[in-house]
């Protein structure tokens, strides 16, 4: 670049996001190519437009479509917690490397689309735009995509962290066990005898209470994993809210 200086700062916690050499400074300098919007400005500095919030130039909210000037002062402010996502329910999906946060979001009650094949960051950020779901991803590059029509970094790799991490920042509304953890419909209650043929001999035995897909017909019931289950769900309506049933 060979243009206008300029000096940024970043909010606390888009600090991970900037490259070593400028991380944690009070503020750096950019020379801007005199053309490229500030969005793209802050973008090409490794902070996905989906984190931020309000960009200020010289104290005064800016447009991302503005094109910085020699020697404005921009400050980066990160999106507040939690975050309001308006025009439309709010609705997730997930990319192919998030397959365990969308499961836990399912058990919760969140509607939370998943792809279990790398469909590629154009086929998901059309199906974001489509159906009004927010795009959960560490991919970054899939976060600048265009086409999106929300998005959202996950910050961490773990998958406690993540869930913590998601519903912190969007305060979801949970409504657990009333999802289907394999493909997202919701679930009814199940009489025993309609679903005996799914089930194994131990099941038919030890079990009685029973909840079925209305989507895939998948039939669940409190099995071995169900204490594992229950500790997730009561400590996420614990911090997070909701009713924690069943």
């Amino acid at each position: 670049m060979n243009g206008p200086e300029i000096a940024i700062s970043f909010a606390p916690g888009l600090q991970v996001f900037v490259e070593p050499g400028r991380r944690h400074r009070a503020r750096t300098t950019v020379v801007t190519d005199g053309a490229s919007t500030l969005g793209h400005v802050v973008e090409s500095l490794g902070v996905p437009l989906t984190e931020v919030s309000r960009l200020l130039v010289d104290g005064r909210e800016t447009a991302v479509s503005h094109v910085p000037g020699a020697g404005e002062t921009v400050e980066v402010e990160a999106v507040a917690r939690p975050q309001e996502v308006p025009g439309a329910p709010l609705r997730f999906l997930l990319d192919v490397h998030l397959g365990t946060l969308a499961r836990r979001l399912r058990l919760l009650g969140v509607d939370a689309a998943y792809e279990s094949e790398d469909i590629g960051d154009p086929a998901l950020a059309a199906l974001s735009a489509s159906q009004r779901r927010v795009m959960l991803s560490r991919d970054r590059g899939l976060l600048r995509r265009r086409e999106l029509w929300a998005g959202a970094y996950v910050y961490s790799d773990r998958p406690d962290e993540q869930l913590r991490d998601v519903l912190g920042r969007f305060g979801p509304a949970l409504a657990p066990w009333t999802r289907c953890t394999a493909c997202n419909g919701p679930l009814r209650d199940a009489d025993k005898d309609a679903v005996r043929e799914q089930l194994e001999h131990g099941t038919q035995r030890t079990y009685d209470v029973f909840a079925q897909c209305t989507a895939c017909g998948r039939v669940y019931w409190r099995g071995a994993h169900h204490a594992r289950l229950q500790t997730i769900v009561d400590d996420a309506v614990r911090e997070f809210g909701g009713a924690a049933v069943r």
